[in-house]
């Protein structure tokens, strides 16, 4: 058997897999945000520890867990975990969705070093401009800080004893010479920071250290099982659905959205604020593009005409061509390829005859555009995608699927029922860490259904979606 933990951002998930990789069994326990002033977002390292352990003893409750072999882990990217030299906490941990650096990242991005060797934008989310904030701000903190960890790097210190993070993470802290895949030591400096503040790098599949007998015993675990690298949730995410080799991709459509392309070189394009990550599996990388508001765009259209979103896709029928109202999905802003913090959404080309599934129909039609910007950034920069599979809860909309489908050209697939998410990835990198196989066993679900591409609709949603592109561009000059 095989475990995977996946340390998000509402909880942590457990999740045991077989030889054969058949889910077992699982078990989640909840955490908690604290947003102590606009803008901020943090949670306390001791909570991960706390919820790890009840998700272990829900496990440990209803599986003999001696035969566990490996445990991958995967998790919430970009978050600043400060260590003092006893390796105690010094503040609560600032999350990925935490905005308060946007002044230091900007002026980050702003030195030409950073995105010559990380390959991307310095985004006020990412790790480094938060040690710039605190140094500022907390400059007490600051001076004592001996190490910083990202949150599943944090769980691996207490699982293993071990500092340790990997190339998948490291890429989103905008210290890591991505495609050298190390530390950048010119990175650190103007962060006022040395190797020695960094943990230990690792391949995801690499076992990064063996699990201490004071944390097995409790859940009936053998201490000295291996703990893999693991991964960021996203390319972990990828090793679950087996999007592991160039022309695979996966499209997330969950609260926010995600187009993930593998690859096996690095090519970096910063300015279309595309992702560019080193993925879990040695010597390939991965570009990633993300939509800031999916299905939570759609939820926020159900709110203002009263209705959930299953009920208004189900009220869609066939799919068909684009409709005349366009929609434009930036309610909080844009990432990708935009990096657009002010822009703000539009209902644009509403008549008489705009009902609520067409105001339905242009907000799915505008999340799928918004793919494609992706999808065009990523072809200008020589990734090609050969095909998709769609997972999170948007997926359940067969309208939605064969829309992404018709606009990216490219088929989309639906896995079986199951669960491909990040820690049944995580899972499957302690299977590689264990020694019981290497990156072929990140193979595809099983796919209940296909959506091809509709050729006789592809120029009609061509010229959508150029009118889409220059609507953005008037928003952008008003907002």
């Amino acid at each position: 058997m095989y475990l995977g933990l996946d340390l998000g951002t509402s909880g942590v998930k457990a999740l045991l897999i077989g030889a054969d990789q058949a889910v077992i069994g699982s078990a989640t326990a909840p955490l908690e945000v604290t947003r102590p002033h606009p803008g901020w977002s943090e949670q306390d390292p001791d909570s991960w520890i706390s919820a790890t352990e009840a998700a272990l003893r829900q496990l440990a409750g209803a599986y003999d867990l001696s035969g566990v072999r490996g445990i991958g882990l995967s998790g919430q990217m970009h978050g600043a975990t400060l260590l003092d030299a006893a390796d105690t906490v010094l503040r609560p941990c600032i999350l990925w969705n935490d905005t308060r650096s946007a002044t230091e990242a900007a002026a980050m991005d702003a030195n030409p070093i950073f995105r010559a060797q990380t390959g991307n934008i310095v985004f006020p989310g990412f790790t480094a401009p938060k040690l710039a904030w605190v140094k500022a701000h907390e400059p007490d903190i600051f001076a004592r800080t001996a190490r910083v960890l990202l949150p599943k790097d944090y769980l691996r210190l207490w699982l293993t004893g071990e500092p340790v993070s990997e190339m998948s993470d490291a890429a989103g802290t905008s210290w890591l010479d991505v495609g050298a895949r190390d530390w950048s030591d010119d990175l650190l400096a103007a962060t006022d920071l040395g190797r020695e503040h960094m943990p230990r790098l690792v391949e995801g599949s690499q076992a990064s250290g063996q699990l201490r007998e004071g944390v097995a015993t409790p859940f009936g675990i053998r201490a000295g099982i291996p703990v893999a690298g693991g991964a960021g949730d996203n390319a972990a995410s990828a090793v679950g659905v087996g999007v592991a080799r160039p022309g695979e991709g996966f499209v997330s459509l969950g609260t926010s959205g995600v187009l993930f392309a593998a690859a096996d070189g690095y090519a970096p394009d910063p300015a279309t604020a595309l992702h560019t990550f080193c993925h879990a599996l040695p010597g390939q990388w991965h570009q990633m593009g993300v939509i800031l508001a999916a299905t939570d765009a759609l939820a926020w259209y159900g709110r203002m005409v009263g209705a959930d979103p299953a009920t208004l896709t189900g009220e869609l029928g066939t799919p068909q061509g684009p409709g005349r109202t366009l929609f434009l999905p930036y309610l909080g802003g844009e990432r990708t390829p935009h990096n657009d913090a002010k822009v703000r959404g539009a209902f644009i080309g509403l008549a008489h005859e705009t009902d609520r599934a067409a105001g339905t129909r242009a907000v799915l039609e505008s999340l799928a555009y918004a793919f494609r910007d992706t999808q065009e950034a990523m072809k200008a920069t020589g990734t090609a995608l050969n095909s998709l599979i769609a997972v999170g809860g948007g997926a359940a909309s067969p309208y939605w699927l064969q829309t992404i489908a018709t606009v990216l050209g490219l088929p989309v697939s639906v896995p079986a029922q199951g669960d491909f998410g990040a820690a049944f990835g995580a899972a499957r990198l302690g299977l590689m860490a264990a020694g019981d196989g290497g990156p072929e066993v990140a193979t595809p679900p099983d796919i209940a259904q296909t959506y091809d591409p509709d050729t006789g609709l592809s120029a009609a949603f061509d010229d959508a979606y150029g009118r889409y592109r220059a609507t953005y561009q008037a928003l952008k000059d008003i907002s």
